[in-house]
């Protein structure tokens, strides 16, 4: 799947747009001055580094965090109408999470954490469109993301934190301990982590979908067709140049090529 240079521009504003709708003052304006710092970075992200996932292309960590967004709004009122205690976290703390979530993906104030794969091999036999950048220690993401919001001043709540730490469940072992408790006083007292869980979940599953099925049901697609990007025309890498705007970071000055 691919995006326009149109599309992920329209991507941003919306994502800009849930901070100023959702996000109280003076953090939204801290949150706001955070990603316009990191404004070419994180509009032409990935999601993910490998196709097999969701969302592995230029700008496709935008259109996945947008679509958590929405689905953890709608999750929330699901989860209202049948009974839950919606006392127990605000609207702008699930958004604020949702927001957030992946917001290790990024990497640091100076490494981008995914980097356009050189291998081709790699690139062609195991989907990897991306790879991992070597000069950023490791951490896990949702560490990293909480990290880097605390660096920059960006304050968040206790449940922001349980939201943004466990947002993947028991895909990540690191979690079992939040998660598996057998006594109720080990349990969650605010329903907002596994609200935003089943949007992230859903989110990635309907990224699978829009990237796959097609896939499976016409299987004599050549990988050329759906997966070599750089095919674009001339006047088509104008509009590209004129919605994004020049690059400077290093990192992805080969990433729009991929466009």
């Amino acid at each position: 799947m691919t995006l326009t240079a149109e599309q992920i521009q329209e991507n941003w504003n919306i994502f800009i747009n849930n901070i100023e709708t959702y996000i109280s003052s003076p953090r939204k304006e801290k949150l706001i001055e955070f990603y316009e710092k990191y404004q070419e970075r994180v509009m032409l992200m990935p999601a993910a580094h490998k196709k097999e996932y969701h969302n592995a292309f230029p700008g496709g960590y935008v259109e996945h965090v947008n679509r958590v967004v929405r689905c953890a709004l709608k999750q929330a009122e699901l989860w209202e109408e049948e009974g839950t205690d919606m006392s127990t976290f605000t609207t702008e703390e699930l958004v604020f999470a949702a927001i957030n979530h992946d917001l290790g993906k990024m990497g640091d104030d100076e490494h981008e954490a995914y980097i356009p794969q050189t291998d081709e091999w790699r690139r062609n036999k195991l989907g990897e469109e991306y790879m991992f950048n070597t000069q950023l220690p490791f951490a896990s993401v949702p560490d990293r993301g909480l990290f880097m919001l605390q660096s920059h001043g960006i304050q968040y709540s206790f449940n922001e934190m349980l939201g943004i730490q466990t947002h993947d469940g028991l895909y990540d072992k690191a979690n079992e301990k939040y998660l598996m408790g057998f006594m109720p006083e080990q349990r969650f007292r605010t329903s907002l982590p596994m609200i935003l869980h089943q949007a992230d979940y859903m989110a990635a599953r309907i990224e699978f979908e829009k990237e796959w099925l097609p896939r499976f049901k016409n299987p004599v697609i050549s990988e050329k067709k759906n997966f070599i990007l750089n095919d674009k025309p001339k006047n088509a890498q104008t509009k590209q140049q004129k919605a994004l705007g020049s690059i400077k970071s290093e990192g992805l000055k080969n990433m729009l090529d991929l466009l």
